[in-house]
This record gives C-alpha cells, structure tokens and sequence, in this order.
C-alpha cells in the first residue's frame, strides 16, 4: 500500500511517516525541492508545486492521499501579507492534489485533507462536535471554510474525502508545547489571560494513530476532530506542566499584554473551543493519551 503525503516533512507529517512505516506502507513526500533529499527503501520524494513537476507521473498507483501542507498559524504576527500567505498556501496545494487526482487513471481510495477546529466559535460553555452546525467569524474559520470547501472537491471525483480538524497538537519538539513549556522551564510560568479559555489538545502519536485509523475504516468520510477526548481549560494544563517540570505556576500573563506583544495571532492563546472527537469514540479509536496528564508525562518522561 502506498501514500502520498504533502507536509511530509513536518512536525505531524514526521509521525505519520512513521505510522505508516511501522504497518508496513510505503511513503511518498511531496516537495518543492528534492535538494537534500534521500529515497531510502520505503520513502520516496517527489517535486512538486514548480513551473516544470509532473508529480502525477509517479502517483499513478498511490491508495491515499493526505494533505498537510499549508503555512503554519504560529510563524509571526498576522499581518494582512501574512494572513493571505497563510490562506493561499493551504487553497494552492489543495487545488494542485485535486488536479494530480483527477489526472490519475485509478483514484485513491481516500484524501484526507488537513483542517482545524479553529472553524468553532470561541466559547467557554458550548461542546462541539463533528455534527455542530454553528461556524465561526473570524479569520481561523473563515480559512477553514474555504480551505474544506476547496478540498470537498475530491468528492466529484468519487473519492472518499475527509477533513482532518486538528487541535492543538502536543509534541516536546514542535507545536504549541515547546513554547508552553519555556516560561516554567524560567520560573516564570503561570496563569494566560484569564486561564478559564479551553484547549482541545491532542498527543501527536494520537494524531498519527488517528489519520491512520481513518484510512483502514472506509464508514469514516466528512469532518473529524482529532482532539483527546478531555480537554482541559488552559489554566489545568498550565498547574499540570509546572508539577511535572517541577516548576512553579505563579506569574500571570495579563490578555492585553499578548494582545499588544502578538496582535490578532493572540486569538490563538486567549480563545478557545472545547470539542470532543465524536466520530473517533463513535468508531471505537482507542486514544494511547486520552488525558493531559498521561500526554505530557511522555512528552516529558
């Protein structure tokens, strides 16, 4: 069995590699450069997304296709340049994996497209699920809007498509952890902003073991969160990494100061959705880390 992954080479890309590794599959990365890269015996690099790349000629037997590149949300201040590069990355690649499947004599079986759950409204009382029909406004959903808007069109292909709505994803080298983790590895890790705002995490093992669950059960298709099923307000998670860096949780960050220091990219740490997997526990995914303190007790073990 074969995949193609574009963001192969990224934090969720690196694992999934792996995933698909260990249970037998061969990889396929899409790049932009094949400069410093090396084939070994079941990854193989393929330029893509340049004036003279025909990547659909070494796709043509591929049974997965999973999307994962796009500009990350945390590379800098949102200027208006920034947002538009942060849109345009994710609509470019999608729109050029459609184009490469629909070139292609026998389609995949599945395209799973990554998403966030950023398209939730922000709230400190609603659940959401896969099945919540209220969107949000702002920037974070309104790309996520069109970005699975773009990707749906792999079903006219008669490919089984999926919307992968990642959270905040957990890893002790890349993601949101690292910078978390910083302020209590200096002692001066406490409360941001009023500490009550949800966060809907996720280990990224889980999230590898999560897209590869979905390529092995066809009932699965349209938006899923891949989220723990226990989120916790960010005050929790917070008091959870102090004790077990042994570190004290004691010096707030006022909201005004991030909102000043960070702009509209603030949104990421001060709001917050609480969404729950549905369609995961539905389908009986076993999470490896189900709880917050059993995730970063590996991160950091």
């Amino acid at each position: 069995m074969k995949a193609a992954i574009a963001g192969g080479t990224g934090f969720v890309g690196k694992a999934l590699t792996d995933q698909l590794l260990k249970n037998g599959w061969e990889v396929i990365i899409l790049t932009r450069s094949l400069k410093n890269k090396k084939n070994t015996k079941n990854i193989r690099f393929v330029e893509w997304l340049s004036n003279d790349s025909k990547p659909e000629e070494a796709l043509k037997d591929v049974n997965v296709f999973i999307n994962l590149a796009g500009e990350s949300l945390n590379s800098g201040r949102w200027t208006e340049e920034r947002k538009r590069r942060i849109i345009n990355s994710r609509i470019s690649s999608t729109k050029e994996l459609i184009r490469i499947m629909g070139e292609l004599p026998n389609k995949p079986d599945v395209f799973i497209n990554a998403s966030a759950i950023g398209c939730y409204p922000v709230s400190q009382i609603a659940v959401y699920t896969e099945s919540s029909n209220e969107l949000g406004s702002d920037f974070l959903a309104h790309t996520v809007k069109i970005w699975e808007e773009e990707a749906s069109h792999a079903n006219a292909l008669g490919i089984r498509t999926v919307f992968a709505r990642l959270g905040v994803i957990l890893g002790k080298e890349e993601g949101a952890l690292p910078r978390m983790a910083l302020p209590y590895k200096l002692f001066i890790g406490g409360k941001i902003g009023s500490g009550s705002q949800w966060l809907s995490w996720i280990h990224v093992q889980d999230v590898a073991r999560a897209i590869f669950f979905i390529i092995e059960h066809p009932e699965i298709s349209g938006p899923v969160n891949l989220t723990a099923p226990s989120p916790e307000t960010l005050n929790t998670i917070g008091k959870t990494l102090g004790e077990i860096l042994h570190r004290p949780h004691w010096l707030p960050v006022p909201g005004i100061v991030l909102k000043t220091a960070l702009g509209e990219m603030s949104t990421l740490i001060l709001n917050g959705q609480r969404v729950l997997p549905e369609k995961l526990i539905a389908h009986s995914f076993s999470f490896q880390f189900p709880d917050i303190n059993q995730a970063l007790k590996n991160i950091y073990s």
